[in-house]
This record gives C-alpha cells, structure tokens and sequence, in this order.
C-alpha cells in the first residue's frame, strides 16, 4: 500500500484534526518482534538519553515488519503519529512531500561523520530527512567448487562482467548446476539486484540534478548484460526473488548470485569465495547502498525531544554498537568495523564497498519506479523487448513519476 493510498483511506475515516496535544511521552514504533540483541541496546541507549532528560518517558512499540511503516503512517495521517518511526528511507521522499516528517538539523562534525554516499541516501532538496539505524552493501558470492568443476580459472574470483559471463557459460555448460542467480520475479529486490549491476557500469536512474538518465548508454548496457546472461541463469528467473536464491546458491544450483552480508549465514557447505560487484565495461565495482532510518513525525507534540533523542541515538559509537549488535554492515567507518575485519576477513568487501556505492533512487511515488524498472528487466530476460526499447520506457514512466 502507498503511502498516497494511507492517506486516501484513512481521510475517509478520520476527521483529520490538528497536530496532537503536547506530551511528554515520546512514542517509538520500531520494525521487528524486538528479541535481537540490537534492541537491548537501544533501550540502553534511551535509558542514559532519559537520564539526561528528566521529564521525559520513552514508550517503546515493535510491530512486525510487514505492517511497522503502515502504522506509523497510518497514525500519522489520523493526526495522531508516533514521535518517532522506523522507516527503509525509500520513503521518506513521500512522507516529507506529505509533510508528515520534519528534517534533522546536523553540525558539520555529524555530517561528516557519514559517507557521502550514505548521506545520499537519505538527504534531497538540501535537508536530511531521516538518519541511518541499519546499513546493507552487498557483493558477489561464487561457488569455488563448481568453478574448479567447470575449469574456471579465476583464483581471486570475478571481477570483471565478462568474467562472470565466462564463468557462468562454463559452469552451465559443464555442470550441473546454473552459472549465475539473477532475482528478477515482481519484487523490490529485482530493482535492487539490477542496481547493483548498473552503480557498477557507472549508470544512473536519477541524476543529482533530477535528470532520469534510465536510457542512457550506461543502463542499456546492463539490461544487454542481463539479456546475455539468460541462458545461464536459473530456470524461469521472473519466478524468483533473491531470498529464494539463497537455497539455489547453498545447495550448490547456482553459481554465483548477489546477495548482502547476511547471505554468509546459508551458504550450508558451500567453499564459496566473495568479491565486489564486477566491474562493467563503462565503470568500475560499486554496490546498492540501501538504509533504514529513524524519522521524527510532525504533530506528536514532542518533536525537539524527539530529533534530540534521535540524533543521541544513532551519534557515531552508539550506533556502532546498534550495528554490532544487530550483525549489520556498520555504518560509519569506526574502530568497530576495524575490529569486525580483523575478526573475519569477509566483512572488508561489504564495509571497503560504501563509498563506491549509490543510493535507491528517489521519487514520490517509490513503487510506481520500482514497477518501471522491474518490468523493463522482466521484458528483456523474456525476450518481449530489446535493452534499449525497455530502458526508453521505463525512462519516459520515471520522468513522469520524477515530475510529479
């Protein structure tokens, strides 16, 4: 449901009054069933914050992912919001054109202490709108076995995109198994699989002026790329998210796919290998950068407190911790993530990707992009259009959506 669509059916409900009555009670709805460790964490870090404030109380909500944004919104949009809300930052463009969240106001020190690129993620018109609570890079896994099997011969893994299209004819051809894994079923991470590819061609979706390049060369080339590699990749590919990926990569179906650090905990008895995205002939490796955020809602009443706690929350070694706990990739370049490579090598190629990477991009209506973009992959790994006549429609339905 989009965030347009809240509004409509919630308008139909609720007599929409002003903003809530001054409180002293900051409400919080956070994603998930709050048993992982990052959770103790963070009521630690709200008990020390409501030491330093007396007269404030914290009330802490989990709501299952798939309903958590809803909510907020929801109650938002009934002029009853939460202070605060846990949100993936795809949407804060939405919320702010609905000016339902108000921007963080940060020091030079605060910005500074973020990547430009995962600034990106979070910052247009000039103003920050949310600030990162959890982090994804992602790189390329490969099956060491099933390369040696095919007699690929490439002893520090791909790192090129015709590496991957050598290897993944190789294996195909002389294994069992299929040379690559590629999402590509209606879902949000076939857009963020191909954006992988793309950040790494150096293509666009937006630029940072507000053009929609989707057709230019850069991108063309990826859908091409996505094309030649259909042969090799796992049957009916439009049927599969990347989630459902995971078993074809740990059983040995597939060898290669794309996936987030997570993805070393279902590789099963896979010898498998990691890497950078592959370079593609117009650029060079780069990864989707993707983040969660802590957004303050306007109308709670409590809105200074609330940026204030938020802005403590996630200062650069709190939120180091938040990371560690939750096994994420950090956010910030610390002594944690120091600590994090020193104790298992596999975490560099996701923390050494951050300031290659490029953010989702970013329109008002998110869903509507992401359905552009899905089906112009869709369309060319069936064969129902060439790469260039898929990304020059998908371009024409983004500037629509961009100029909205």
């Amino acid at each position: 449901m989009t965030i347009k669509s809240i509004l409509a059916s919630t308008a139909a409900v609720f007599a929409l009054a002003g903003a809530a009555s001054a409180q002293e009670t900051i409400q919080i709805i956070n994603c998930g069933d709050g048993g992982g460790g990052e959770a103790a964490v963070q009521k630690e870090h709200i008990d020390a914050w409501l030491a330093e404030n007396p007269g404030f109380t914290v009330e802490q909500e989990y709501v299952g992912w798939g309903q958590c944004q809803e909510k907020a919104i929801t109650l938002a949009a009934a002029g009853n919001p939460p202070a605060i809300s846990y949100m993936g930052s795809r949407v804060l463009k939405q919320l702010a054109d609905s000016e339902m969240i108000r921007p963080f106001d940060l020091s030079e020190d605060e910005l500074a202490s973020y990547e430009e690129s995962v600034l990106g993620t979070v910052r247009f018109d000039g103003k920050v709108w949310g600030l990162p609570r959890a982090f994804s890079t992602k790189a390329l896994f490969y099956n060491k076995g099933l390369f040696a099997e095919a007699g690929v011969d490439l002893p520090n893994g791909p790192q090129t995109w015709d590496d991957v299209m050598m290897a993944a004819k190789a294996v195909t051809e002389n294994t069992d198994a299929r040379g690559i894994g590629i999402p590509a079923a209606s879902f949000d991470n076939t857009m963020h699989g191909f954006l992988n590819w793309m950040y790494s061609n150096n293509g666009q979706v937006i630029t940072d002026d507000g053009e929609v390049v989707f057709d230019s060369p850069e991108v063309i080339e990826t859908l091409q790329f996505y094309k030649d590699l259909v042969p090799y990749m796992e049957e009916g590919p439009v049927a599969y998210d990347r989630a459902e990926l995971e078993p074809l990569f740990g059983e040995g179906r597939v060898a290669m796919y794309v996936n987030g650090g997570w993805g070393r905990e279902t590789v099963g008895e896979v010898d498998y290998g990691l890497v950078p995205i592959p370079a593609g002939p117009s650029g060079k490796n780069s990864t989707l950068l993707i983040t969660d955020s802590l957004v303050v809602f306007e109308g709670s009443g409590v809105e200074d407190a609330a940026a204030d706690l938020v802005t403590y929350l996630t200062a650069v070694e709190r939120q180091a911790l938040f990371d560690e706990a939750g096994g994420w990739t950090p956010i910030r370049k610390t002594a944690k993530s120091d600590e994090l490579v020193a104790a298992d090598p596999t975490w560099a190629v996701f923390i050494d990707a951050i300031p290659s990477g490029g953010p989702e991009p970013s329109v008002i209506d998110y869903v509507a992009m992401q359905d552009a973009i899905n089906e112009a992959i869709q369309s060319v790994i069936l064969g129902e259009a060439t790469p260039a006549e898929a990304a020059a429609k998908a371009d024409e339905e983004i500037t629509d959506l961009a100029e909205e």
